[in-house]
């Protein structure tokens, strides 16, 4: 088959769908460190961890040893509702740029809640209904996980309790409503809810809150409810896990046609798109067996990998959670309220952190108005209108595109479409009218974040 008769869409059939998650720590040579109790500076036990979340994902997060982790046949039966998600061939990009570059992405967005976060959300919702729980409680930023979740606790029968961060409340009511249809109990963060929403709202007032705080008033909340527990949507290695469902299927569909990608793109916020898209493909590059050009693409507003430090911080804003050892902001610092809600985490996954330490894979940060003019910019030649998340790694495969041109090479780009941006007409109404703004932290501003930091033996940075 020519280059030219490769499918617009790529599809695997239902039989040629993962039967495992794979799970990229047991190739590491370097493992993610462990999180710590917060009062001893020790390694989480199980039984410590077993508190706060489900029993089997407690199981998944400490698994740094089993390469591949059944799917149990009840989430394979759930993700062929819209799963195997496409891989598309960017033709028109491609002709609109001139660019030599062959490029490819994953379509994520081809489910009610819009994204790829229906990947873990029906995982983590099913292993609750199986250890008999009333419910689950989670944060969402720009919307996605908590549409997911409502729609994985619909499905199930499991009530559905969601921190959402406050400048998404309000800036995406519908996404919003879109979780109340599905029957979840949607309250802004920071809260009069809880201890910690209290805390934070007399110590900020009038603050648009953040992910970190909406952690803290999830995980206050699961605590102090019998029969519930927390669950996240990024960051987390047992989340990473689950998303991989998206690099396996991608590298299959790729190598059905024999195209092995030079460049994979993903936007970062706190991991699970990113780390779930290149992870198989990632431990090909662990185990030698091929080299890949690996690119994370974050807010410049959140710059957590390319401003942050490497260090043990809290994974949130109220200090209740474990310590990660991760590339972090300070688990005070809150962003501002950009468009790109599912970006604005202090933190990056442990997992993604320590292959960036171990200079296995680049980042780079982008201001929101280049990452909109490339969203429009795609929605005109693609016919897809991307999330604002996704656009960042959009801006990135352009960049790369054009550099292509430039150059003369052909690169062959692959890029994560983690979902649609049909509930985040605000911001392109933002862009439209020329009112959006670009920010980027000072020196200063970072500096009052890191200072939080948690120092202790063993934590320099």
């Amino acid at each position: 088959m020519t280059e030219n008769e490769i499918p617009y869409k790529i599809y695997l059939s239902e039989n040629e769908m993962p039967e495992s998650w794979y799970n990229v720590r047991a190739d590491m040579k370097n493992k993610p460190a462990p999180l710590l109790n917060p009062a001893t500076h020790k390694p989480m036990t199980a039984q410590e961890l077993g508190g706060v979340f489900c029993d089997e994902l407690v199981r998944q997060e400490l698994n740094d040893t089993d390469r591949e982790i059944p799917i149990p046949k009840e989430i394979r039966d759930f993700y062929k509702m819209y799963r195997p998600s496409p891989l598309v061939r960017a033709y028109c990009l491609e002709k609109k740029l001139g660019t030599p570059a062959k490029i490819y992405y994953k379509f994520e967005g081809n489910n009610t809640s819009g994204s790829h976060k229906l990947n873990s959300a029906i995982a983590q919702a099913y292993y609750a209904k199986e250890q008999g729980l009333k419910g689950v409680t989670t944060e969402t930023g720009a919307g996605q996980w908590g549409t997911a979740l409502s729609m994985a606790c619909a499905y199930l029968g499991l009530d559905c309790k969601v921190f959402m961060v406050k400048c998404s409340y309000e800036q995406k009511p519908f996404r919003r409503e879109v979780m109340r249809t599905y029957g979840a109990n949607v309250t802004p963060s920071p809260s009069e809810t809880t201890e910690v929403g209290r805390k934070m709202l007399a110590e900020f007032p009038g603050t648009t809150g953040s992910l970190g705080c909406a952690i803290s008033e999830a995980v206050e909340a699961a605590v102090t409810h019998e029969g519930y527990r927390y669950v996240l949507g990024s960051v987390l290695s047992q989340v990473l896990l689950h998303q991989s469902v998206i690099g396996v299927e991608a590298k299959t569909a790729l190598d059905k046609y024999g195209i092995v990608p030079d460049i994979i793109i993903g936007c970062a916020g706190g991991g699970s798109n990113l780390g779930g898209l290149i992870s198989p493909f990632m431990g090909e590059k662990l185990r030698g067996e091929h080299d890949y050009r690996f690119i994370a693409v974050e807010p410049a507003s959140c710059p957590s990998l390319t401003r942050g430090v490497f260090a043990y911080d809290f994974c949130d804003t109220g200090k209740v959670c474990p310590l990660a050892k991760m590339y972090t902001l300070g688990s005070s610092f809150i962003p501002s309220a950009n468009h790109a809600g599912g970006l604005r985490y202090h933190g990056m996954s442990a997992v993604l952190s320590q292959l960036y330490h171990d200079g296995l894979m680049e980042a780079r940060s982008v201001e929101q108005t280049e990452v909109f003019r490339a969203a429009e910019f795609f929605a005109r030649t693609e016919g897809i209108l991307p999330a604002p998340e996704s656009s960042h790694a959009i801006k990135a495969a352009i960049d790369e595109a054009k550099k292509c041109t430039e150059t003369g090479e052909s690169k062959t780009i692959l890029f994560g479409l983690t979902g649609t941006g049909y509930f985040d007409m605000k911001a392109y109404e933002a862009y439209n009218d020329g009112k959006m703004q670009d920010y980027i932290p000072t020196d200063a501003d970072l500096k009052k974040g890191i200072d939080g930091i948690p120092r202790f033996p063993g934590n320099d940075f």
